[in-house]
């Protein structure tokens, strides 16, 4: 029988996570692109890989030897990955921007798959917003960089930078739970919002908003950091429109249904090039991309997310 390797790959993935959702997460594909690819795995082999009478799937017998030869062939080839790695000399120091939010969320994270895969490689974090972050980037000040932006207005990238999406967010509209729930936009006229500073992608979000409904923004309060947010909107002092991860963190809050256009996008950039530099701040995105993977398992599965993730290609506006 032949046995394709990559399906090995994901059996091992599904071993190595404890079910089919968190391997597709670690993966960054769907679900059913995860049960495709094992049903496949069992029609090449003749044999069942997945109990599926329980209430999750587990391994069997066949499933778990196979998974073990999955497992080595994933270790050979970051063995080979090493090897490339080792050969460019890819030491010293890698300089990651992000937000607050997010150093808090994946630094620790990056720093122990960078330890682990590049020990060669030292991350020093920056904190940093959408503007400076692209300037730092742009005169090399950040090798890496983590940073939010509107879709449909996103903000050109200096040359020589690529972005990968690291994850794609819908807006919402929140009140405070002391507020009647608005039947439209138009009468939430007059009423005081919690909005974001105009260059910030959040900021370029709601004046889209207000612009669309004849809302006026301004003497609205001006907050960029996820607590500051969630501050005003304890105290009822407006409404705010959110990306759907901040939305489900209000309090006192309620979420309406009304539509609100566009995306948030969180984009992690680097740099492109054959330099040894620039290989290490592909490897700092790499990083960066896994930790924050790994961090929404560790959520989900601390059930301190409540929706459910939505693996898929994600393409950013530049591609």
């Amino acid at each position: 029988m032949e046995l394709d390797p990559r399906r090995l790959l994901v059996l091992a993935a599904v071993a190595r996570t404890g079910g089919i959702a968190p391997a597709a997460r670690a993966l960054g594909v769907s679900r059913s692109a995860v049960s495709q690819q094992l049903a496949a795995l069992e029609q090449e082999t003749g044999l069942p890989l997945l109990d599926r009478a329980g209430p999750r799937p587990e391994l069997t017998g066949a499933g778990r030897l196979l998974a073990g030869t999955g497992e080595q062939i994933s270790r050979q080839l970051a063995a080979a990955r090493d090897q490339l790695t080792d050969g460019r000399q890819v030491r010293g120091q890698v300089v990651i921007g992000a937000s607050p939010w997010v150093i808090a969320r994946l630094a620790a994270g990056v720093a122990r798959l960078l330890n682990h895969f590049h020990p060669g490689l030292e991350p020093r974090f920056q904190e940093c917003d959408l503007t400076t972050g692209l300037r730092a980037l742009r005169v090399g000040e950040l090798d890496a960089a983590v940073l939010a932006d509107d879709r449909d207005t996103a903000v050109p990238l200096p040359p020589g930078i690529r972005a990968r999406l690291m994850g794609e967010d819908e807006y919402r509209l929140v009140v405070p739970d002391s507020w009647e729930p608005p039947a439209a936009p138009r009468e939430l006229a007059g009423r005081p919002w919690i909005g974001a500073p105009p260059q910030s992608a959040r900021g370029r979000a709601f004046a889209r908003f207000a612009a669309e409904h004849g809302l006026d923004p301004a003497g609205a309060h001006l907050a960029e950091h996820p607590a500051a947010v969630i501050a005003l909107m304890a105290a009822g002092l407006g409404a705010v429109v959110a990306p759907t991860f901040l939305a489900a963190q209000l309090p006192r809050a309620t979420t309406t249904a009304l539509p609100v256009g566009g995306t948030l996008i969180t984009r992690v950039l680097h740099r492109e090039g054959h330099a040894a530099q620039d290989l290490a701040s592909r490897l700092a995105a790499d990083a960066l991309l896994q930790a924050g993977r790994n961090h929404l398992e560790a959520e989900t599965a601390a059930g301190r997310i409540a929706q459910e993730i939505h693996v898929r290609t994600l393409r950013d506006p530049t591609e």
